[in-house]
């Protein structure tokens, strides 16, 4: 899943112009929003640990990689040590996942809960450009982030 096609279903969600949009589309873009960012990470997890375009892969450990992120451990990644020592980039991805984490609860499971337009194309802007330069950071650093985000550290 490309992070990219989130962020464009995020904007039609939530149409330029004049007027309010409902509220459940207001919902949605937020709840999209997060996982733009979620799938960047899955991605950069499969293709940086098992292989990305032009590697010889073998699929189901792609997939495997992939769906080995955990929501909750990515959420708390940015409380790490670790996390201190790579490029302010990453670590603003980090603590913005967690930040729209909250949100998409809000949005998904907080019936009283109200959205505005205006703050929810803000999310948008700032979730593409945490994306921009996340994807930026070299392989090594995002490399690093991935198996901190995907392998505990044993006590």
């Amino acid at each position: 899943m490309n992070p990219d096609d989130f962020i464009a279903a995020a904007r039609e969600l939530v149409p330029q112009g004049k007027g309010s949009p409902r509220q459940v589309f207001l919902r949605r873009a937020v709840s999209t929003i997060y996982y733009a960012l979620f799938h960047c990470l899955a991605r950069n997890a499969a293709d940086l640990l098992v292989g990305g375009p032009g590697a010889v892969k073998h699929g189901a450990a792609w997939t495997r990689a992939y769906r080995a992120l955990d929501h909750g451990r990515a959420k708390n990644i940015h409380k790490e040590p670790a996390i201190r020592l790579l490029p302010t980039d990453i670590q603003d991805f980090a603590l913005n996942l967690a930040d729209f984490q909250q949100k998409r609860h809000a949005a998904d499971y907080d019936p009283s809960k109200r959205f505005i337009k205006a703050s929810v194309l803000q999310d948008i802007d700032a979730a593409e450009d945490l994306i921009r330069r996340f994807n930026s950071a070299s392989v090594m650093d995002r490399r690093a982030f991935v198996a901190f985000v995907c392998f505990p550290q044993r006590q």
